[in-house]
């Protein structure tokens, strides 16, 4: 067997206003073939996986390259074309092959192209022609589209929000493939539409339960091969957003069928109750600096860059400064300006500085005052499961007490080491500030001994209801209160 894997990814959030270029990509993750790492990131772990099972399989891998951009605003044209087309054009150059297995996020929207997923999956499918095997590994913050399906053999999305599992889903995806190819299965594929947009995290109930049913489904009933929860992204402004259910069958269509339409109506049946209960900033820092242990992480869930914000808000830290907050550490705050500054200044420089709220209203205003230089580090990185999450050249700096990480590079806070990596040994600390919706979680939990979800500004359009949406679908919950007449 000869297999093609690439990998081409980012997540868009329309309303963004941070557009990106190829050289986002080459901050992230841009690995030509052969180039990419051991580790996976977080789209591209088909490749790192298909190493091994074809190594085991004695099967031939052919490796295009792997691309993925931290999320943000739309993907300039040149951009996704120039991507697009040298993965396509390495796929023609390893033909034939007898299948493709693709790392995608499926919520990249470009300039030009609503459905970036569905446009290289089509091309695919031109090139290699109606028998030959084609799937992918996707981010359930993405949107499933009728072309999309009407291309793939079948898909395989993560289940965990946060996602740790994308290199189990990779397992799962291989598996399907290597028994399609080997003639003992043939995967189809049933979608039910569930027509709502929420938050569905992993870390707490009725999620949890819902994703330990369906893990339950695909263990006990030999026709289904994958059950995944599409979750929508709803900072994307495209036709076909909104929450799917997708079962995979072994060639049982309508069983799948039924299945798919019965969880679809389930996970609708508990809407509304899925988001973590969240507080303003004002509560938020006071009931963190009125706490008994440490550390309390205050996770700033709405300025979070893994769902496309510039990550720069200051309304946390100027709360904390108003209430004269001591013991506390945030990160990050970015501005590539400051930190050119303070690279230019040094360590153990004192400088007048303005930093953060550059990017867009609502996201609180720039902070001025007298800082101390701390420490600097270029390309830092962070821990992110098993792989590396670079943010950039940085700089911890001192501000009426407390610390606050500057970055270059756009980046959640996916881990611990974001700040020991920059001199702050996190478990000293009263208080974290972190910027994430739920990545954050399966490792800040480990040490945290409380976690506030804080809901600070509006850097990113949370609320359904009031987005003023010009493409999504109109008739979804919650923007009509019963779309399935129930």
């Amino acid at each position: 067997m000869r297999i093609f894997t690439a990998a081409l990814a980012t997540e868009t959030n329309t309303f963004s206003p941070i557009c990106v270029d190829r050289r986002a990509f080459e901050a992230s993750l841009y690995a030509p073939p052969g180039q990419h790492p051991e580790t996976p990131t977080l789209c591209s772990a088909p490749i790192t996986v298909g190493r091994r099972v074809c190594a085991e399989k004695g099967w031939d891998l052919i490796e295009g390259t792997a691309a993925w951009a931290d999320p943000a605003g739309l993907v300039s044209r040149s951009t996704y074309e120039g991507l697009r087309d040298e993965v396509l054009t390495q796929l023609k150059a390893a033909m034939p092959v007898d299948g493709v297995v693709l790392g995608l996020h499926g919520a990249m929207v470009a300039a030009g192209y609503e459905d970036t997923e569905g446009d290289i999956l089509v091309r695919v499918r031109e090139i290699v022609g109606p028998d030959v095997l084609v799937c992918a590994e996707l981010d359930p913050h993405s949107h499933l589209t009728a072309k999309r399906l009407g291309a793939a053999d079948f898909f395989v999305y993560f289940k965990e929000f946060p996602h740790t599992d994308f290199v189990d889903r990779a397992e799962d995806l291989w598996r399907i493939a290597v028994e399609t190819l080997e003639g003992r299965l043939a995967p189809v594929m049933s979608v039910f539409d569930c027509r709502m947009i929420d938050v569905y995290p992993t870390s707490r109930d009725p999620m949890r339960s819902f994703v330990d049913k369906i893990m339950r489904l695909e263990k006990e009933d030999a026709d289904i091969l994958s059950i995944s929860v599409i979750h929508g992204f709803m900072a994307g402004d495209v036709p076909e957003m909104g929450t799917k259910m997708l079962v995979v069958t072994n060639d049982k269509l309508e069983k799948g069928n039924t299945l798919a339409r019965e969880l679809g109506l389930e996970l609708f049946s508990k809407r509304g109750t899925f988001i973590m209960p969240q507080i303003d900033e004002l509560e938020a820092v006071a009931q963190a600096m009125a706490a008994k242990s440490w550390p309390v992480v205050i996770a700033d869930v709405w300025d979070n860059p893994g769902g496309g914000t510039a990550g720069d808000a200051t309304v946390v830290l100027q709360e904390l400064l108003a209430q004269g907050a001591t013991g506390v550490a945030i990160g990050t705050i970015w501005d590539p300006m400051a930190v050119q500054i303070c690279m230019a200044a040094g360590e153990g420089a004192e400088i007048p500085l303005r930093f953060g709220a550059k990017s867009a209203p609502g996201t609180g205003n720039p902070v001025d005052g007298i800082i101390k230089i701390v420490k600097l580090v270029t390309n830092a990185e962070m821990r992110f499961g098993e792989s590396l999450a670079p943010f950039g050249d940085a700089a911890h700096i001192v501000l009426d007490g407390i610390d606050i990480i500057l970055n270059s590079t756009r980046a959640q806070s996916f881990d611990p080491s974001l700040f020991s990596v920059m001199g702050i040994d996190p478990l000293s600390k009263k208080v974290l500030v972190i910027k994430s919706t739920n990545h954050f979680f399966a490792s800040f939990s480990k040490i945290a001994a409380e976690i506030i979800y804080c809901s600070a500004g509006t850097p990113y359009p949370n609320n359904p209801v009031k987005t003023p949406y010009r493409r999504a679908p109109k008739n979804i919950w919650p923007m009509v209160a019963n779309p399935h007449g129930r």
